[in-house]
């Protein structure tokens, strides 16, 4: 149990290192709804080593959607302008969760979005 603990502790330190310049990136606001409430960097790729672009500064209610946290379309609707944004935890991890969402504005939004084309194609079930 201890070295899980001290695992992620070490990995919540390296991503602290990463504070400043996220804010700074993000304007101090949420990248995904551009909110200005409980901000902290949220791990898009926990199994990657931390890096910047690996790494979104999130508002509390946004990393609970990307957690996984249930949402109504009109709260996706407010996200959907990360798609395009050429940090890949910002556009990649917004696009999951909008993919939850069936709404044809969120269909439309992926396609037109800047993410990798594979990740697109799997949550739009495309071939």
């Amino acid at each position: 149990m201890a070295k899980g603990y001290n695992a992620n502790k070490e990995r919540q330190e390296s991503i602290a290192v990463f504070g400043k310049a996220l804010a700074k990136r993000a304007g101090f606001s949420c990248e995904w709804c551009e909110g200005k409430e409980n901000l902290r960097p949220w791990d898009y790729r926990p199994e990657a080593e931390p890096a910047e672009e690996n790494l979104a500064l999130l508002c509390g209610h946004c990393r609970e959607l990307a957690e996984g946290k249930p949402a109504r379309d009109n709260e996706l609707y407010a996200v959907r302008n990360a798609l395009w944004s050429s940090v890949p935890a910002v556009a990649e991890g917004a696009a999951r969760v909008i993919a939850r969402c069936k709404e044809p504005w969120a269909r439309e939004a992926i396609e037109d979005s800047l993410i990798d084309e594979a990740l697109k194609h799997a949550l739009l079930g495309l071939r």
